[in-house]
């Protein structure tokens, strides 16, 4: 009836009844403006935000409780008859809650100053839990296992003294794990793994650094420790740092310790003991032990490396015979490499694309290229030791190893020792012999067929062959349009036709393939600047110059460009850096006294020029220049020095021995000057110039030759009119003018001896007419007149052939080309 009654009191919800309506609503009596209540703003700042007290009365309920006062004074609220104390009432200087259920955070004991804090924040973080001793001995080994990781890890960056320091923090760490351990009683529990991983890292570290002492008595304390199973390998250790201080003997009696430690079933690390025990041998100079066991090695586990160190302690104990043998078994090695064949797809599934092409560059396929080029380089190198460039039998015995790597699985050597074959044969000038194996690769594959070709071209164009340079480089660009080398001799073959726009596209092009072909970025240079275009060849050394810094070659033609743009100064400051590469070229020296002649600077260029005649004193025009300046500084006895050494040099040449004659009349010395002229008339009957001067010396020493020199002198001067005649009628004749431009006088090809149509100065030409044939008025004079018998030096274009590249190649990536330095 009870739960009938109260049922009826329930009433259910109408479902468009809203729940949680009316708790937004907002009672406008309830708003006031804080900011502007004073009572508030004082409470805040005097009492932290505390109301002032409610007068006298308690909240409570309707009923509340009335204090009542007890004998000694003090309120004590009614208690209920139940015995509970009366709502709200304080009781033992607790309050009691006004309701029966507590609010949250809410606590009637607050006292006046006390903050709000519901969340319990001033009472601080709770305290950690206390680990038990074995956890905290569990988080030391952690730490030390992460200090060896950071030890290893700043030893692979290359940091290693940071990886040091880290070692010798993880055993001190570990060493005051094991105190712990042991003061705990729990030394059972020593992690032994742990302990021989810091000791080993330890060592390590040391032999890293280089502080080998330290090591050693690392090793030595590993070593001695027998708790540690299979630590005797570390000898091997102990016997490399033995090595590094060349104590051989210690090396070798700590790898045959290591040796005995190891069972024969760890057939790979004895192996590899035994090739270190070889390689401390040969170091020691006793190849025949080396050889005991590197042939023990190819015996039991044979590799590409013990091979080719077996093959040198042949070749250094001069056993050629067993070189060959050793070099069979070289061949035979087998690699362990899968076939090249894996890379390529089955089909035309992408994702199979795809993960072949994600392990076609992994690690695991360079280190199999690696082994491979290795293996191919010791096998190149090995050859060429078999069958050395001077010896007699050098083709037959080259043959006989190709023939051998033609049966083996390296049948794409075969190509590479004949292309190294006709190599040697170039390095020895038998072009010939170069030629018909070149040829051979015409057949080849196109590499191989634009490398001979390559080569043929620039053997061609050394023998200034253009037409078959030519048609060879063609032959080389067809195969390989991108080979730089080729369009380089392309661009040669059509420089030396003076088609100096073409050969500068052929240099474009390939330097657009081989930004660092220097012999490209070379000639183009050189072709622009005969083009006359300066700016641009000086760009282009200028470039060549970042690439090769000490190139004296470069820095001369920089100086050159300098000069023909009229900036001496700098030409003679890039001269100086080549002075700075190469201090004794004596043409540097002469091109330098020359600048500073053009400058003024007469001390410095006289300086220079002494400078090239004393390392090269048969250069021609240094000689002239230095007796000139000489005979100008009144300096006749030195001159004659020099006209005498260009009298040597030159004695076709009546110049110069009219010089010296000259210098000897000018010091006095009459009769040395008399018995020159004398000399001169007797090889050069003809010349009127000594002629005249005979008469005059004669007259004036009062000798009975006067008038046969007179007589002689008519004579001459008379066939040198007829000439002068026939010259005249002659005009557009080359070979008239070279005779016209021969001697002066009766000094023709027949009565001289010379052949090349050398002419004297023009003051030496006016010798019959001035008197003073050997006075110049300058210096200038005489090296505007003065040509040189052999003509001009032609500037010859950089080849640009090259062997093919070939990293195991004795001679390195030779560049075959001229030297430009001129001359």
């Amino acid at each position: 009836m009870l739960m009938q009654k109260s049922m009826e009191n329930v009433h259910q919800a109408a479902e468009e009844d809203d729940l949680y309506s009316g708790y937004n609503d907002f009672n406008p009596a309830f708003y006031s403006e804080f900011e502007n209540d004073v009572g508030f703003q004082q409470a805040v700042r005097t009492t932290y935000g505390r109301r002032p007290p409610i007068g006298g009365k308690f909240p409570g309920t309707a009923i509340g409780a009335r204090p009542l006062f007890s004998s000694s004074g003090s309120r004590m609220p009614l208690a209920s008859s139940m015995g509970r104390p009366v709502t709200g009432a304080v009781q033992d200087g607790l309050a009691r809650p006004m309701s029966a259920v507590k609010a949250a955070g809410y606590s009637s004991t607050l006292t006046r100053g006390s903050a709000f804090d519901p969340l319990g924040r001033s009472r601080g973080p709770a305290p950690p839990l206390e680990d038990t001793p074995e956890e905290k001995l569990k988080l030391l080994e952690k730490k030390i296992n992460t200090l060896i990781e950071e030890s290893c890890m700043a030893q692979s960056t290359g940091n290693l003294q940071l990886a040091l320091d880290k070692a010798k923090e993880a055993h001190r760490e570990e060493r005051a794990l094991v105190k712990q351990r042991e003061q705990s009683g729990s030394a059972d529990h020593i992690n032994l793994d742990l302990t021989y991983s810091v000791q080993l890292n330890l060592a390590n570290q040391y032999e890293k650094n280089e502080m080998h002492p330290e090591a050693l008595s690392s090793y030595k304390a590993i070593v001695k420790n027998k708790m540690f199973s299979n630590a005797g390998r570390l000898k091997v250790n102990m016997g490399n740092i033995y090595y590094k201080q060349k104590n051989y003997h210690k090396a070798i009696k700590f790898y045959r310790m290591a040796l005995d430690q190891i069972s024969n079933a760890h057939k790979d690390m004895r192996s590899k003991i035994k090739h270190s025990i070889a390689v401390v041998f040969i170091a020691m100079g006793q190849y025949s032990d080396a050889i005991t066991s590197l042939e023990d090695i190819m015996s039991e586990t044979p590799n590409i490396t013990a091979g080719f160190n077996l093959i040198l302690c042949y070749h250094a104990a001069g056993d050629r015979e067993k070189m060959k043998k050793a070099f069979q078994k070289l061949i035979s090695v087998p690699l362990g490499i899968s076939d090249e064949d894996k890379y390529i797809p089955p089909n035309d599934d992408t994702s199979s694309k795809m993960v072949i092409e994600a392990i076609k560059n992994d690690k695991l396929s360079q280190m199999e290229r690696d082994l491979k080029a290795r293996a191919e380089k010791y096998i190149t190198t090995a050859a060429k030791l078999i069958c050395p460039a001077m010896d007699a039998s050098f083709a037959s015995e080259f043959d006989w190893c190709v023939d051998m790597v033609k049966n083996s699985q390296y049948v794409q050597l075969a190509n590479d020792l004949e292309f190294h074959k006709a190599m040697t044969c170039l390095r020895q000038k038998d072009h010939n012999q170069a030629k018909e194996i070149l040829k051979t690769f015409e057949k080849k594959d196109s590499k191989m067929k634009s490398a001979a070709a390559t080569n043929l071209s620039f053997i061609y164009f050394q023998e200034k062959d253009f037409d078959q340079a030519d048609k060879y480089a063609d032959l080389a660009m067809s195969a390989d349009h991108y080979n730089p080398a080729a369009l380089t001799n392309k661009g040669n073959t059509v420089f030396v036709k003076q088609d100096y726009e073409k050969a500068a596209e052929f240099y474009k092009e390939a330097l657009r393939n081989d930004s660092l072909c220097t012999e490209s970025l070379h000639n183009l240079g050189l072709a622009y600047k005969r083009l006359n275009h300066l700016e641009e060849a000086l760009d282009c050394f200028l470039k060549l110059h970042a690439i090769l810094k000490n190139s004296d070659q470069v820095m001369y033609q920089l100086a050159d460009i300098y000069e023909l743009m009229g900036d001496r100064q700098q030409a003679i400051k890039w001269l100086m850096q080549v002075i700075c590469v190469t201090p004794t070229d004596p043409h540097v020296l002469a091109k330098l006294g020359k600048l500073h002649n053009d400058e003024g600077d007469k001390s410095q260029a006289l300086h220079y020029y002494s400078e090239s005649f004393r390392l090269f004193p048969c250069k021609i025009d240094v000689i002239e220049w230095l007796g000139v300046h000489y005979i100008e500084s009144q300096f006749f006895e030195k001159a004659t020095q020099y006209f005498e050494r260009a009298t040597l040099i030159q004695p076709t040449q009546v110049k110069w021995q009219l010089m010296e004659a000259s210098c000897y009349r000018k010091s006095g010395n009459y009769q040395k000057a008399l018995e020159t002229y004398k000399e001169i008339h007797r090889k050069f009957p003809e010349n009127v110039d000594c002629l005249c001067f005979l008469v005059r010396l004669s007259t004036d020493m009062g000798l009975k030759e006067v008038q046969e020199y007179a007589t002689k002198l008519k004579k001459a001067e008379k066939m040198k009119e007829i000439r002068e005649q026939k010259v005249k009628s002659g005009q557009g004749s080359t070979a008239g003018g070279r005779r016209e431009g021969s001697g002066g006088s009766a000094d023709s090809n027949h009565s001289s001896g010379s052949s090349r149509g050398e002419r004297l100065s023009a003051k030496m030409r006016s010798l019959t007419v001035s008197n003073e044939p050997y006075e110049a008025d300058s210096q200038k004079e005489l090296d505007a007149s003065y040509m040189d018998p052999l003509g001009p030096q032609i500037e010859r274009p950089k080849t640009g052939a090259k062997k093919r590249v070939d990293d195991d190649d004795d001679f390195g990536d030779e560049e075959l080309g001229d030297d430009l330095l001129p001359e």
